[in-house]
């Protein structure tokens, strides 16, 4: 694990291999670690690079919002500060939202473009709303807000099946300090709109969808990519398909890198 200084705020950050340069980006009350069974794979034939996002893991929080943009720009300084010009990003979920904020912000330093269960809309009025409860609810009662949160991201009949990844991925989150949950609740629900890169985009983009997914409705998801050219990967499961569905994952990435 590396360091760097951002803003007098500590950023925590992972490079290994050599290659094409592949950036990794994790989501909400995730950390770096969620990559920890793909980084080997990826690293045998490029650089892989994986970032704590503001207030996440090891890196520390910025401010009491965390907007997509802030987070780009730290993901920016991370990969200024590693020389690299160009990279493919994957970002799961609030990662994807990064990763697009990141692609409006630095256009010339965009090789391809994943966006794994997660969406370029921005939160609707209903979820905006659901957002505030999120808030409020983790203020309340952090632990059980975090415990609870994770559970629903996995498809119910897999909730038994992966009990043991799924208690890890709980340990993990409840490292996120309530600044940094918070922090994230409202950058998500300021987000806007970046449907638009999906028609436009001079790179290649791949949607990545769980067929399960209860937190970003599969079919509302496929509108967005109506009449363009992005690559649509249909998976099994819920909304956690690095461990829901890791073998076909793991393939789908792989042969996306080697195409670019």
């Amino acid at each position: 694990m590396k360091t760097t200084i951002y803003k007098n705020t500590k950023i925590a950050y992972t490079e290994q291999g050599k290659g094409k340069t592949v950036v990794l980006l994790h989501g909400f009350l995730e950390n770096q670690t969620m990559w920890n069974a793909y980084v080997p794979e990826f690293s045998i034939k490029n650089r892989v690079v994986t970032i704590d996002l503001l207030g996440h893991g090891q890196s520390e929080c910025l401010g009491y919002v965390h907007s997509m943009e802030d987070q780009a720009d730290m993901v920016q300084h991370v990969l200024r500060e590693l020389k690299i010009r160009k990279a493919v990003i994957v970002g799961h979920s609030m990662g994807g939202y990064v990763a697009l904020a990141y692609a409006e912000l630095y256009p010339d330093a965009m090789k391809g473009l994943v966006l794994l269960n997660s969406t370029s809309r921005a939160d609707s009025e209903v979820r905006k709303i659901n957002r505030d409860r999120a808030i409020a609810a983790v203020k309340q009662n952090y632990s059980t807000f975090v415990r609870m949160s994770i559970a629903n991201l996995f498809s119910e009949h897999n909730r038994e099946r992966l009990a043991e990844q799924i208690e890890h991925v709980k340990l993990e989150a409840l490292k996120t300090p309530l600044q940094g949950v918070v922090a994230a609740l409202e950058g998500m629900k300021i987000r806007k709109s970046r449907e638009v890169f999906l028609h436009f985009a001079s790179y290649p983009i791949q949607l990545i969808l769980g067929k399960k997914d209860d937190v970003l409705i599969y079919e509302d998801n496929l509108k967005q990519i109506e009449g363009t050219k992005v690559q649509l990967t249909t998976l099994a499961d819920g909304h956690m398909s690095h461990l829901e569905n890791k073998k076909q994952l793991m393939k789908v990435l792989l042969e996306f890198f080697k195409n670019i």
